[in-house]
């Protein structure tokens, strides 16, 4: 049988002439099961809903052969919500009290959902609150005027600042031939620098791939078993940079890092099965996307990454390691632009703006050039509120993290908490 029953269990079976296999779950164990159930049945309605799937494959296949109605799914949704509510929990604050809470939100989140694929408008920040559990605070896009005119000081010249700063990174593109080379390096010192202080499983691993036609510069797909596949799109050009971002987002301390902890920690040790699907716009994508940005500075923290390139990276891409800390500067820099990404999306969804209008400020505030802002805005429109998971989880990740204290081994020994627990926005507030 998959899951092993406790000792106890185990001899009540036998007592009473049953087989453990035949045993039901009860409590969350049920709820979680009929979880896990409901999300592959949403899945059928809605491509890519199911962003990672690994437990029973005849779970996958039942929800493909009977596909119930949204009528339904939402009516099931109910009912696993009063369920999980009925259940007692353990004591508060403890992992069984926050699995309970886990539930509790994440069928909230399936609920929503299911009234999204039906047709059902809300607003931006309504849409953010019941899918990610989080209400986002919004900035005007003038509060990021003064730190367009800091990167000003730092590209001075005529025409657009989008076009100068773009012009000024193009002196950083990677060579395609140099691409697997460059990746498998940046991966490579992520994974070091996270394994120093969070324990893997000693088959972890994880496949590259580079894809194009992508609204994504990069993607995880986590597919059970300690294992990852990590596509990055080849479409527009990479910036040296990237490879540090994607290596540690995709993979070391992120999104691998994740999955390979809820994995081990959660699913095998504890038999807790709802994590063993992930809907992808539900509270974990906020927890996912905050600590995959947030793990960057993490593992690299101060100059050490700008370091770690031109020692390592710049040489392999062939560019020239003493303009690492030009580029450094420039992109710290331009981190405080990060948030307007939300509000531009936020004005797009709620039709406060056109699709034209949404290209043009993604130019302007992003500082990227128009085929990256149009990339930027059809993320926009296919992924929709997801967008505040990026700046506002980083934000929130960031903030909980560093509150530890000022010692690396206490911010990663709270990182580890957050990536491999139940993890919730509210557990970050706390």
């Amino acid at each position: 049988m998959r899951r092993l029953l406790s000792l106890a269990s185990l001899l009540f079976a036998l007592l009473i002439g049953g087989s453990p296999a035949l045993a039901k779950p009860t409590g969350l164990d049920a709820v979680a099961e009929g979880y896990v159930k409901l999300v592959l049945s949403v899945g059928e309605h809605e491509e890519g809903y199911v962003d990672a799937y690994y437990g029973p494959a005849e779970w996958a296949a039942a929800a493909k052969a009977d596909k119930r109605t949204l009528p339904e799914l939402s009516a099931e949704a109910d009912r696993l919500i009063a369920a999980a509510q009925a259940s007692v929990p353990g004591k508060p604050g403890s992992l069984e009290a926050r699995r309970k809470a886990f539930l509790i939100a994440h069928l909230g989140a399936v609920k929503f959902r299911i009234a999204m694929i039906g047709g059902a408008k809300s607003s931006f920040e309504d849409e953010a609150q019941a899918l990610f559990a989080v209400r986002p605070s919004l900035k005007p896009l003038a509060a990021y005027d003064p730190v367009l005119a800091r990167v000003e000081a730092l590209v001075p010249g005529e025409g657009p600042l989008s076009d100068r700063v773009e012009a000024f990174k193009s002196r950083y593109i990677i060579p395609k031939d140099r691409l697997d080379a460059v990746m498998r390096a940046a991966i490579a010192e992520c994974r070091t620098r996270t394994k120093a202080h969070i324990s893997l499983p000693d088959k972890e691993a994880f496949t590259l791939e580079f894809v194009t036609g992508k609204s994504w510069s990069g993607y995880n797909w986590y597919k059970g078993g300690a294992t990852s596949l990590i596509q990055v799109n080849t479409d527009l050009p990479i910036f040296v940079d990237r490879a540090v971002d994607l290596g540690c987002h995709e993979g070391y301390p992120g999104h691998h890092t994740h999955n390979v902890l809820l994995e081990d920690r959660l699913v095998k040790r504890r038999g807790w099965i709802e994590f063993e699907v992930y809907p992808l716009f539900s509270p974990l994508s906020l927890i996912a996307e905050g600590e995959g940005n947030f793990g960057i500075d993490l593992a690299f923290p101060g100059e050490e990454r700008t370091a770690f390139e031109a020692k390592v990276l710049y040489p392999l891409a062939g560019l020239d390691p003493a303009s690492a800390p030009a580029y450094g500067q420039l992109r710290e820099t331009m981190k405080a632009l990060a948030g307007a990404r939300m509000t531009i999306a936020q004005l797009y969804l709620d039709g406060k703006i056109d699709r034209e209008t949404a290209i043009t400020l993604t130019q302007k505030y992003s500082l990227v050039s128009r085929a990256r802002a149009e990339q930027s805005v059809r993320f926009t429109e296919n992924y929709r509120s997801y967008v505040i998971n990026y700046g506002l989880g980083q934000d929130m990740v960031g903030a909980y993290v560093t509150a530890a204290g000022p010692g690396q081994d206490a911010r990663w020994k709270r990182m580890e908490k957050v990536l491999s627990e139940p993890t919730l926005p509210s557990d970050l507030q706390d």
